[in-house]
């Protein structure tokens, strides 16, 4: 397993019974987790010091319980890096911290090279990888489904000095985009893409990981330029095993491609067990 590295601003103080006790910046919160499925005690006195706690509803969904005082939106860094912050629904903050071991590794890929690389990152979300990779030396171009998202990802770009370089935000259905570029004869040197389990693009379309992956993953490796250097595939979908992934973009993206294919768990250190929660699995082509 991957585990993030030097991300002060973000620790996962605890996890039990079904939850975890997060610190994001001076903010700490609960949340729920499927894969926190041991009960203990919760002896750590900084569950008792929680911000805000996040309560699942059983007709889905839920809510925020704001115990003491939590900004609307407060910042966290992480190294070069500055992202906005806010209590979303369905629990999340705008980030996902765990991804920081790959945006360390798509930056070190862009590092190494002499060139600009061209990097399309799909379901971009709140632009995480896509900051990372400018402020790497790459020309991105960042597709979401989500105007706000979109939105947001641009502030993050901004708060770390990254809103003049070369980006290009697009508001679209990522598997409608993929196809107009594959038209229109474009080609990228690497692409990253984390796709949810279940979504719906910006024209009501329904988007199903375990019905559409085949589909998305043969289209984008079309995209793919012929000096390409990465492709990388996040997912947090617990029904896809490391292995299918691996298979997977080994024979819709890197079939008659020379380099190597690895797939790795990813995940945050749980400070007060001293052990490590699984976050998703990664699987990345490298030339």
């Amino acid at each position: 397993m991957r585990t993030v590295e030097g991300f002060s601003d973000y620790e996962l103080l605890d996890a039990d019974s079904g939850e975890k006790l997060e610190r994001w910046g001076k903010v700490i919160l609960i949340r729920p987790d499927p894969q926190v499925i041991w009960n203990g005690t919760k002896n750590d006195r900084r569950w008792n010091d929680a911000d805000a706690v996040y309560h699942r509803s059983n007709s889905g969904g839920g809510r925020w319980e704001v115990l003491k005082t939590v900004p609307d939106v407060w910042s966290i860094k992480y190294k070069d890096l500055t992202f906005r912050l806010k209590p979303m629904g369905f629990k999340h903050t705008g980030l996902f911290p765990e991804q920081a071991v790959n945006w360390d590794l798509a930056s070190e890929l862009i590092k190494s090279q002499s060139r600009t690389v061209s990097v399309l990152n799909l379901f971009a979300y709140t632009g995480g990888a896509t900051v990372a990779c400018l402020k790497a030396g790459a020309s991105v171009t960042h597709v979401d489904a989500s105007k706000g998202m979109v939105q947001w990802a641009k502030e993050n770009a901004s708060a770390s000095g990254a809103a003049d370089k070369p980006v290009r935000w697009i508001v679209d259905d990522c598997m409608k985009f993929v196809k107009r570029e594959i038209r229109r004869g474009n080609k990228y040197d690497a692409i990253i893409m984390d796709p949810p389990s279940y979504g719906r693009g910006p024209g009501g379309e329904v988007w199903k990981l375990d019905q559409q992956l085949s589909e998305l993953l043969y289209q984008t490796g079309r995209l793919l330029s012929d000096d390409a250097l990465f492709f990388m595939l996040n997912t947090y979908t617990g029904g896809l095993s490391p292995s299918i992934l691996n298979y997977m973009v080994k024979h819709y993206v890197a079939a008659d491609r020379k380099g190597e294919i690895s797939t790795d768990e990813i995940g945050l250190k749980i400070t007060a067990k001293g052990i490590s929660l699984p976050c998703g699995n990664t699987t990345v082509w490298k030339r």
